[in-house]
Parts: structure tokens; sequence; C-alpha cells
């Protein structure tokens, strides 16, 4: 005889903490791109990420010039010395963030630049500003505190994507492990935190993100 009485209809934590992070690439991108437009700069589009969220081969139909960012959950495991068996689980999660450059081989006064060394170039600086968007200060609790405890990078490596099984020689990745210290609930536990926690993802047909809505929470 079943003895679950209520319908399971929430968000997992890792599922919060995942759009969260495509949200926070998304908004600070839009940030960096009006930043570098007020500042003169000449491309104000390399600050630009397109976004997307458990992709496995996002770059299979798209052919343009911007930097592409695929958030997606990993693994996770348990910390039994900060878990509880009945209300409230604390785990480590890891949340895995590729970032794609794409380039064409271009000459540059002195001879050329091939297509591979451009997009692994283009790729680094995108790595760098995901990076930086995520480890920034302001979220340093990823703004999930108190559900989150702790983020920090754990890797950054660098990858070939594949595209129709063979080898893009003008794409390069950059692969960020994020690992997050975070807390999950037994679905008979409703904690006041999570009351009106969610993030929204609005996706476009291909899936890439085009706008967020969140609602704000009270920390006890």
């Amino acid at each position: 005889m079943s003895k679950i009485t209520s319908l399971i209809d929430k968000q997992d934590t890792f599922e919060i903490i995942r759009d969260k992070i495509a949200a926070i690439i998304f908004t600070e991108s839009a940030q960096q791109v009006a930043l570098a437009t007020t500042a003169g700069k000449p491309r104000p589009a390399d600050w630009a990420v397109r976004v997307y969220t458990e992709r496995s081969f996002p770059w299979d139909d798209y052919a343009g010039n911007e930097l592409l960012a695929n958030v997606w959950f990993s693994s996770a495991v348990p910390d039994p010395r900060a878990s509880g068996t009945v209300q409230e689980q604390t785990m480590i999660g890891t949340f895995n963030i590729d970032v794609i450059g794409f380039a064409n081989s271009r000459a540059n006064g002195a001879g050329h630049i091939s297509g591979d060394e451009a997009a692994a170039r283009v790729a680094a600086r995108g790595v760098k500003l995901v990076r930086n968007m995520i480890m920034a200060g302001q979220y340093t609790y990823l703004d999930l505190r108190p559900i989150v405890g702790q983020r920090m990078p754990q890797q950054i490596e660098a990858f070939q994507p594949q595209f129709n099984t063979n080898a893009f020689e003008q794409a390069v990745g950059f692969r960020l492990a994020l690992e997050v210290r975070y807390s999950e609930f037994s679905p008979q536990f409703e904690p006041d935190i999570l009351d009106e926690l969610s993030v929204t993802l609005q996706r476009a047909e291909d899936g890439h993100i085009y706008a967020v809505l969140e609602y704000d929470f009270t920390n006890p």
C-alpha cells in the first residue's frame, strides 16, 4: 500500500541550481554587452553568450559566430555527516558548463590565423567570461542562500566538439566543472525557504534561452 499521500510536484534543488547558473550567464552576458557598448568597445558582441541547458550538441544546428554555453547537471553525492535521513540531505553536485567558440581562418596582415586556433582563442575568452560571472562575489551562493552553501570550480578542460560524428575543426570547447554544495529535501518536508523559489527559462525553438523569470524568496 502506498504511504505517500501528496503529489510530488516540485523542482528538486539540482534543477533550480542548473537553471539559475544558466540565468546568471544569460543576464550577465546581456549586461556585459551593454557595458562594452557604453565603453565604446569596437565589438560589444564579443561579450555575448548564447545559453542552453541540457543539450547534447547545441552547436549542431548553429552557424553563427556567437559564443555558446550549455549548462548541464552531471552528478551529485550526499555528505552523510551533514545529512538527515528524514527531512534534509546535503548534496555535493557537479554542474558542467560547456563553452563553445567558433571561428573561420582569417588574414591578420602577416599571414593568416587558422580557424582552429582562432576558435580556441574565442572559446578561451568565453570560458573566461563565464568563470568570472559565476565566481563574482555577488554570486557567492548563486543567489540561492541558504539552500546553496558553496560553489567552487573544480576543473577547466578543453575538448573538440563533434559535428555529425566528426570533429568540428572550426569550433573549440572548454568545459568548466562547477562543484556546488546544496540541500535537497524529502517530499513530506516543505521548508519555507522553498515556498516561492523557482527559475523559469523561456526558450526559442532551437532551445536557446532568451528570457528569464525569477521569483524572490526571503531567507529565514
